[in-house]
């Protein structure tokens, strides 16, 4: 009774870790995808400048060193956002098969 009663609480646990993390990352994301916005507008107005000859073009690859930056942190969270979706559906009990899926989506994703 004690195991059952620990395996239940665990799975809880994880349930409740994986929920608290795709909010977390939620928030991150919102924040991080106003950030790459800032830094697209940061470099259009380094290339116009730059186009007019009021700054080097030096400006403009640190506007473009800031934009991948921030490019690839959010990538980095969206990856994060959909591991933690999948060890949600896993701490869910949940999954799937691969024979479930139709042979045409299986073709596609390149499993046979």
């Amino acid at each position: 009774m004690a195991a059952y009663r620990e395996t239940v609480l665990t799975a809880f646990q994880a349930v409740e870790d994986n929920l608290a993390s795709l909010r977390i990352l939620s928030q991150e994301l919102k924040q991080q995808d106003a950030a790459v916005g800032s830094s697209q507008r940061f470099l259009n107005l380094a290339t116009n400048r730059y186009k007019l000859g009021v700054d080097s073009y030096l400006n403009v690859i640190v506007a473009q060193t800031t934009l991948l930056s921030n490019q690839r942190t959010a990538l980095t969270l969206r990856l994060n956002q959909m591991l933690a979706s999948v060890q949600l559906i896993k701490a869910l009990g949940g999954g799937w098969d691969v024979s479930q899926i139709p042979s045409q989506a299986r073709l596609l994703s390149g499993t046979r």
